[in-house]
């Protein structure tokens, strides 16, 4: 069996030590703020998600770019020379143009390096439900699962991958184009906090609104509750937007189920921009979605 790389990019939220552990390389990307532009690694070396959260909730604006194709072939490359294939596993097309540029590099690359295979899956997720897909494709590789199984094993169980999540200042929302200017206002006087889903073609939409935070924070649970497979035998990984103790109250609360392991990871730049401080994401394994 040729032997091969995992990548994925810094969408996935992983923390250093998961990416130790699961051995994959993570593609950095980019984001603006301030005017400045950063890089976002694991390790977040260019800006700590404090600092980048404080900018934020101080009125700031961060606006974020795709992965480019030339980004790939140069990162590519020097696996494919080394007589690796690649698998690439990757942001949602229904979030970010990513995705397609994986592919274009993967076909350009095909032609230079024939003998070598280059497989690109599209997650339909993001931040730690990317990272969860990744981290089981990590521990499929370990258990010694071929290149062609286990992108064959990623298309065929993608969708269930269940991501739950709410937001805490629905003006993010908002200037994403996800809520109106009307709604958002009415929302925030009413204490009105969305539950939100990532829907099978990976957009981020809203399912239900609840009245509070703590009705929010215990919606993330009771959609675990209902749609989790096997709670036993889950990984479960949950991210926030700066805002440690609610999402420890949501860990807490999945530790009364029994599951395997939970991980906790700090949603990074790139997903924070759009979701804004105060965001708690759930991911775990369940019912198609």
């Amino acid at each position: 069996m040729a032997e091969y790389v995992i990548f994925t990019d810094s969408t996935t939220d992983l923390t250093p030590e998961l990416v130790a552990e699961m051995d994959v390389q993570v593609l950095p990307m980019r984001f603006m703020l301030d005017g400045k532009e950063y890089r976002n690694y694991p390790d977040n070396r260019e800006l700590s998600p404090k600092e980048f959260y404080d900018k934020l909730r101080a009125g700031s604006m961060s606006t974020t770019s795709q992965i480019n194709s030339v980004a790939f072939i140069e990162a590519f490359t020097p696996v494919l020379e080394a007589g690796k294939d690649i698998l690439y596993v990757a942001f949602s097309s229904g979030l970010s143009g990513t995705y397609q540029s994986a592919c274009l590099a993967a076909e350009d690359l095909r032609e230079q390096f024939p003998e070598r295979t280059i497989e690109c899956v599209d997650t339909l997720q993001a931040s730690m439900g990317e990272g969860l897909v990744a981290y089981a494709a990590a521990m499929l590789k370990k258990d010694g699962m071929s290149l062609a199984e286990l992108a064959a094993w990623l298309r065929e169980n993608v969708q269930r991958f269940c991501a739950w999540f709410t937001v805490d200042d629905l003006m993010f929302l908002k200037r994403g184009g996800r809520l109106s200017g009307v709604a958002a206002v009415a929302g925030t006087l009413l204490g009105i906090k969305p539950v939100l889903h990532v829907d099978p073609d990976g957009h981020l939409i809203a399912m239900e609104k609840v009245r509070g935070r703590k009705a929010s924070l215990d919606g993330l649970v009771r959609h675990f509750e209902t749609s989790a497979e096997n709670h036993a035998d889950q990984t479960v990984f949950i991210s926030h937007g700066d805002c440690l103790e609610d999402c420890q109250y949501v860990a807490d609360k999945i530790k009364a189920f029994g599951v395997k392991r939970i991980c906790i990871g700090t949603i990074g730049p790139v997903i924070g921009a759009h979701s804004g401080p105060g965001t708690v994401a759930l991911f775990f394994t369940g019912s198609p979605r």
